[in-house]
């Protein structure tokens, strides 16, 4: 599976950990920057998540910021996206079994290692059920 990565300068210590778990577990990884704790700004990652998910280029993405909530922000701006931010393995499973999220969004400053290492196995394992929920994510895509 094609995975793509980004993440802003909070993230990229926890990013670089993330990427070498994927590379060693055959995941193929396109990383979108950054590639340092320099300050950026986390939109301009988001929003080539969610491009390169959106595209088909990536079957699904990680995007990582301090809190999570800038580049998750950022990348369901991207239409195609379905992005959740998630801060246990709860709710990775169920940003996949409900909601089918193809890009899960992380808060390096909230999260640790281990954690995020388990909320990955669990989304990348978790298959969508469809059913009612597919009605309701079909929904997402028309106007209220």
């Amino acid at each position: 599976m094609k995975v793509v990565l980004g993440c802003d300068h909070a993230g990229y210590p926890l990013a670089v950990e993330v990427k070498k778990k994927l590379e060693s577990e055959g995941y193929e990884v396109l990383d979108v920057g950054t590639d340092s704790t320099e300050s950026v700004d986390y939109p301009i990652y988001g929003h080539a998540v969610g491009k390169a998910v959106a595209s088909g280029e990536a079957e699904r993405g990680i995007a990582i910021c301090g809190s999570g909530i800038g580049i998750s922000i950022a990348v369901n701006k991207v239409p195609g996206t379905r992005c959740a931010l998630c801060t246990s393995v709860e709710m990775a499973e169920m940003s996949r079994r409900h909601n089918n999220a193809n890009v899960i969004a992380m808060g390096a400053r909230m999260i640790s290692k281990e954690l995020a290492f388990e909320m990955l196995d669990t989304w990348f394992a978790t298959e969508f059920e469809g059913g009612k929920h597919l009605r309701r994510i079909n929904m997402l895509e028309e106007d209220c």
